[in-house]
């Protein structure tokens, strides 16, 4: 009897899901099905992309609303001239500096958060820390909605559920779109609308196919490759 049972779990265990295509939904529908572990884990949509990371003219990036979000809680800080200091400090940010707090990063190398927004009048001086934000896709920019002087308004919209994304040093992209728990139809949601982002990110220089293969996959799970 312990054999068998042995056996039917090993068999389980042999899935193979990579060796079909599935729709979002179907995906979703196995991650949840095969899901094992305890705690509640992430779901993401990675992006396999026909593009040379190393071309400046085809990154991709861009930032989007999930319908349904946050997926988890995003430290915020917010950089600031002098003058702003009053202001920004009541508008819900983490963390809130100037030149110290730049100079405290520029010295320490290390990074507290999980979103940079700059008031436009500090950003000459962000130069000094760029080389630190950059590789994290933590700089400031206004195509990511990240260069403003209405904090409050802006710092509400990436708490609800803004997020940025930017291909990695292999060219690929990596979105979270939902916990395991969540209800079938928030993942979906939340799923269509990366996919249709990422699609619109094609940049004018590539080339053949851009978009490779799409996977689902949850923190401990497989991945599923869906079709797009």
């Amino acid at each position: 009897m312990k054999k068998e049972k042995i056996k039917k779990e090993k068999t389980k265990n042999q899935i193979k899901p990579e060796s079909k295509l599935f729709s979002l939904e179907e995906a979703i529908d196995f991650l949840k099905k095969n899901h094992k572990p305890k705690f509640d884990e992430t779901i993401e949509l990675h992006f396999h992309l026909g593009i040379d990371p190393k071309q400046t003219m085809q990154m991709v990036k861009g930032s989007l609303t999930l319908p349904y979000g946050p997926i988890k809680s995003k430290k915020i800080a917010l950089f600031v001239s002098p003058g702003f200091l009053t202001s920004a400090k009541e508008a819900g940010a983490d963390i809130v500096g100037s030149q110290e707090l730049i100079n405290d990063i520029s010295e320490k190398k290390k990074i507290e958060f999980d979103i940079a927004i700059a008031e436009p009048g500090i950003m000459k001086d962000l130069a000094k820390i760029a080389r630190i934000l950059g590789p994290k896709g933590l700089m400031p920019s206004p195509k990511n909605g990240t260069i403003t002087t209405d904090f409050k308004k802006t710092i509400e919209t990436f708490k609800k559920g803004k997020i940025n994304f930017k291909n990695d040093d292999s060219g690929n992209v990596h979105v979270a779109i939902g916990k395991m728990s969540w209800p079938k139809e928030h993942i979906i949601a939340n799923g269509r609308v990366v996919i249709e982002m990422v699609q619109k990110a094609r940049p004018p220089k590539v080339k053949g196919s851009y978009i490779k293969s799409i996977t689902l996959c949850s923190t401990m799970g497989p991945g599923v490759k869906i079709t797009s």
